[in-house]
């Protein structure tokens, strides 16, 4: 699924398109405990409560994609009958109306999810009359060919509101405020089928974290069984690793720099395809040779790739790079740089030692003081008229 198509999925959670069919819950408490199930229509849910739930449903389709939102495909045996897809299939195809399949469902998930604390499972189940387009992308209600029939689930905390005081109307005072336990943004979710090409694909699943880090991997093997993908923190590690591994001793300042400002260009190229830029082992070496590193060390560039990513692997370029921040650091020092003037900054040997020399321009701060740039040179006179200082336009650190 692109960003695209989670979008058009998204619009549905409103009271205007609304396709949910039916909701189910279950509050799990700290020990692993049901403590409370639910099953509704949901179009006889009162209207406020409709509206949080909307609230929870968006929120378990939002966030970066190949990062918050994962594109996962089923492995053959998972396909196989009874494997984990053919389980979602009969779950999905009985409109949430079977109990055993449900209970079944929630017990998966309190086997594997690990939380320590109260949670909610909401599970819905709808049916989207996918509109047809027309050659210029106009939507068309009244020609639609398909129904796309999907499960969402989302699994958010509950924990008690916080202890303070309120205000009675009924006795006008300020006493002690009740705690309720309260449902959270969902921490983890998933969409099933995929709505791949604005269709329906029972091959593959988009998977909801809310942390990059913490993806969950026995829940997504006992619910899904789904093709983990390597995270976004991963990534990051297995380009920072690749890098290491094929710069050695000549990855200097400037090699490093080049090879992000090469990939940052390339985000702002594709800022507007709804696909996600993935770069797999060719196109990561095009990058390390397109930035200078020397064709010694792009001899083990391949050997080091498949070590530390996989022959067939492909990683995010939103992953590994962060477009907004551009940071350098010593043990002592931290200097953040804008990522599009990277440019400012270069390394010199001063004194016969290696320094970092940032360019300046009319001012700088410190602690919000504004201060003076340095300046060299003795001003020069001349008729009895003194001529400016010239102002050196470089800071060593």
């Amino acid at each position: 699924m692109n960003k695209k198509e989670v979008l058009e999925i998204r619009k549905q959670f409103t009271p205007a398109n609304c396709a949910i069919t039916r909701i189910c819950g279950c509050y799990v408490d700290h020990e692993k405990n049901k403590k409370m199930e639910s099953r509704d229509a949901f179009l006889s849910l009162p209207e406020e409560e409709a509206f949080k739930y909307f609230d929870i449903f968006k929120k378990t389709m939002s966030g970066t994609m190949g990062r918050n939102m994962l594109n996962m495909e089923f492995p053959l045996d998972s396909e196989m009958p009874g494997g984990t897809q053919e389980f979602l299939l009969k779950l999905r195809d009985s409109k949430l109306e079977d109990d055993e399949l449900l209970e079944e469902f929630y017990d998966k998930i309190i086997e594997s999810y690990i939380y320590e604390e109260n949670y909610y499972i909401v599970l819905i189940h709808a049916m989207y009359d996918i509109p047809g387009k027309s050659s210029d992308g106009i939507e068309m209600f009244d020609a639609s060919d398909n129904v796309y029939e999907y499960l969402l689930c989302s699994i958010c905390p509950v924990a008690l509101s916080k202890p303070g005081l309120c205000y009675n109307a009924e006795d006008n005072r300020i006493q002690d405020r009740i705690r309720d336990w309260i449902v959270d943004k969902p921490d983890k979710g998933f969409l099933f089928p995929a709505f791949t090409d604005r269709n329906m694909d029972i091959h593959g699943v988009l998977y909801y974290t809310k942390k990059s880090e913490d993806l969950q991997e026995q829940m997504i093997e006992t619910v899904l069984g789904a093709k983990l993908p390597m995270s976004a923190d991963t990534q990051k590690e297995t380009f920072q690793m690749l890098i290491e591994d094929t710069l050695g001793e000549e990855g200097d300042y400037e090699m490093v720099r080049n090879i992000h400002e090469t990939l940052n260009e390339m985000i702002e190229e594709h800022k507007e395809e709804p696909e996600p830029l993935a770069l797999d082992q060719t196109d990561m070496k095009k990058i390390f040779e397109k930035s200078g590193v020397p064709n010694e060390n792009m001899e083990s560039f391949d050997k080091n790739f498949e070590e530390t990513a996989g022959e067939k692997a492909s990683l995010l370029v939103s992953n590994i790079t962060e477009a907004r921040k551009f940071n350098i650091e010593t043990p002592d020092v931290i200097i953040k740089v804008n990522p599009e003037r990277m440019d400012l900054v270069e390394t010199r040997v001063v004194d016969g030692r290696q320094c970092l020399v940032i360019a300046v321009d009319d001012h700088i701060e410190v602690n919000g003081v504004n201060v003076r740039t340095l300046k060299s040179g003795k001003a020069g006179s001349s008729g009895g008229t003194e001529e400016p200082a010239e102002i050196e336009n470089f800071q060593e650190i």
